[in-house]
Formats: C-alpha cells, sequence, structure tokens
C-alpha cells in the first residue's frame, strides 16, 4: 500500500517538473545507522568501515533524489553485495535501466546487474586530484534523500524489530517529503543563516 503510494506521489512529481511519469535512471547508495536494543541480533551487524553496529540502508532514488526503492540489512553487508536486492526490486517494478553508483558498488555487482538484469551501473568516483568536499554530479540527490529521511527523528537510529518494518519507516518519510515537494512545486532548500546586525 504505501509502496503503491509512493509510486504515485513520484509519477505526480515528475509530470510536474516536465519529466515523463516513470524514471530510467537511478542513483544508488547505502547509510549505516545504529541499531536500537529492539533490533534483533538475526538482523543486525557491525560496518567495520563506518564503526556502527546496527543496520544498512540502501535505496534508489530517480533523479530528482525520489524514493524508488528501499531495501534493509544488517549493516555488516558490503555494500556490492547488499545492493543486489534493491537493484532487483527496481527491475521488477521500474523501467530503470541505468544506475548511478559510488565507488563502493564497484566489482563484481556491475557485471551482475549487467548479466543479470540487463542494468548499467555507472560507477561515479571522485577526481583523482581532489582535496577536501566537493559536490558530485549524479551523487548527491541520493545523498540529499539519505538527509531528508534521517532528519526524521524515528529513523535517526533504527528502533524496528522487523526489517520491513524499517523499510516501511523509510517509505513514510519519504512520503512526507514528497507530499511537501508537491505542494511547494520544488525540493527543499536549507534555510538561509539569520544575521544580524548591531548598530554601533
Amino acid at each position: 500500500m504505501t509502496e503503491r503510494i509512493v509510486t504515485e506521489l513520484r509519477e505526480q512529481i515528475r509530470v510536474a517538473h516536465g519529466r515523463e511519469p516513470e524514471p530510467t535512471a537511478g542513483i544508488i547508495d547505502s547509510q549505516s545507522v545504529k541499531g536500537g536494543d529492539t533490533v534483533p541480533r538475526d538482523s543486525r551487524g557491525y560496518d567495520a568501515g563506518k564503526k556502527i553496529n546496527g543496520r544498512k540502508r540502501f535505496i534508489i532514488t530517480d533523479t530528482l533524489g525520489l524514493l524508488v526503492t528501499v531495501w534493509v540489512l544488517a549493516a555488516s553487508w558490503q555494500d556490492r553485495d547488499g545492493a543486489k536486492g534493491a537493484l532487483l526490486a527496481t527491475y521488477a517494478a521500474t523501467p530503470i535501466r541505468h544506475v548511478f553508483a559510488d565507488a563502493g558498488f564497484a566489482g563484481r555487482l556491475v557485471d551482475w546487474a549487467r548479466d543479470l538484469l540487463r542494468t548499467t551501473v555507472e560507477i561515479v568516483r571522485k577526481p583523482a586530484d581532489q582535496k577536501g568536499f566537493v559536490v558530485h554530479p549524479r551523487r548527491w540527490v541520493v545523498e540529499r534523500t539519505l538527509a531528508w529521511i534521517t532528519a526524521h527523528r524515528r529513523l535517526a537510529r533504527d528502533y524496528e524489530t522487523h526489517r520491513t518494518t524499517s523499510e516501511a519507516m523509510i517509505r513514510w518519510a519519504a512520503l512526507g517529503g514528497m507530499l511537501r515537494r508537491l505542494a511547494r512545486g520544488e525540493a527543499a532548500a536549507r534555510q538561509q543563516r539569520l544575521t544580524f546586525n548591531t548598530p554601533d
């Protein structure tokens, strides 16, 4: 039910932005979050890279940053292995056949997606001479969506006993953002910092 509503809202927003109702390209990323005491051992793990004990969220968005697929696993899953479920769900439900990803998804996943799903996973690598933080084309959209999702207090950690409930909570968070975007007519922008001038 929630998935159907997310799909319908996504189509309305895409049409309002002059796009085709169904996306043909997507962006994938993962996010490790700490698991609460309510998360059982069999569905949690340790992400050694981020030093987080909990779960990992794999999301695929369209190029506007609207949620397409969410897949929740133990945080111990490697990106290239855990992404298979999200890519398979996206393949089954949408016409997306081109997915942008960061270097964590490189390797066997690219070949697996090409051979089994006839989907191109394009790895967007940072330039060799890059120093510090730089916004990457095709990558910032999914990062922004993850930030919006994490802004929901219940999703700052994973408290759900079942991973399917966790996925539903992420869809509900995405729904709220989509409704606001549809009502506003554009994506949310960061509020400008207020500055006050003191009289001399």
